[in-house]
């Protein structure tokens, strides 16, 4: 973890739009640290999201329960990404997801009140919200994308190329939920891809 208080939030925002110094401080100030163990929920299915997360060390799966009771993997975030259930966080309506730490998970936190309030007094903080939602509305478009066009071998090699890391570090029922594919046939690929 970094040995300075925010500064992986403090870059990763700096990579999006440029502050003052004071700026700077101003939004890191609404950020505050809060630990998730292993499986804690942060959000659960139902509840309306008051906070947008960045994680700085540990990962966050987002997933909903279908109406025969499995639950299905939507996003998985890592260390320097935001984990936020943004449908619920913007409505403030029930939340149709639920986002999991799955391992000991260290955040950073701001209200939505106080993240509303940066979009009142830094005019260039909305385009560091656009930017979010332009993230959020690609990867929702990828994940469409992927289910529709690509069998099961497809998207298991697709993700060893672009996030190996889920693979490594989260446990074969979970790599197959966000896969959307049976954890047996997820042990088979991966027998084939060693």
């Amino acid at each position: 973890m970094s040995t300075k208080p925010k500064q992986q939030l403090a870059e990763y925002i700096q990579n999006v739009i440029q502050l003052t110094d004071e700026q700077l401080d101003l939004v890191l100030s609404y950020f505050k640290p809060v630990r998730h163990a292993r499986n804690e929920l942060l959000l659960n299915i139902g509840q309306v999201n008051r906070y947008m997360n960045f994680i700085e060390e540990g990962c966050v799966r987002f997933y909903f329960v279908r109406d025969d009771g499995q639950d299905t993997t939507r996003h998985i975030a890592f260390e320097n990404q935001f984990a936020t259930g943004l449908a619920s966080f913007i409505s403030q309506r029930p939340s149709m997801e639920a986002l999991q730490a799955m391992e000991d998970t260290s955040l950073l936190r701001i209200s939505r009140d106080d993240f509303y309030h940066l979009l009142d007094v830094i005019p260039t903080w909305e385009k560091f919200f656009r930017s979010y939602l332009e993230y959020a509305y690609m990867n929702n478009l990828s994940i469409y994308q992927r289910e529709i066009m690509k069998d099961a071998a497809d998207r298991y090699r697709e993700l060893l190329s672009n996030n190996p890391e889920v693979v490594k570090r989260l446990p074969n029922k979970i790599v197959a939920s966000y896969l959307n594919m049976s954890p047996e046939t997820l042990s088979r690929l991966k027998s084939k891809n060693k």
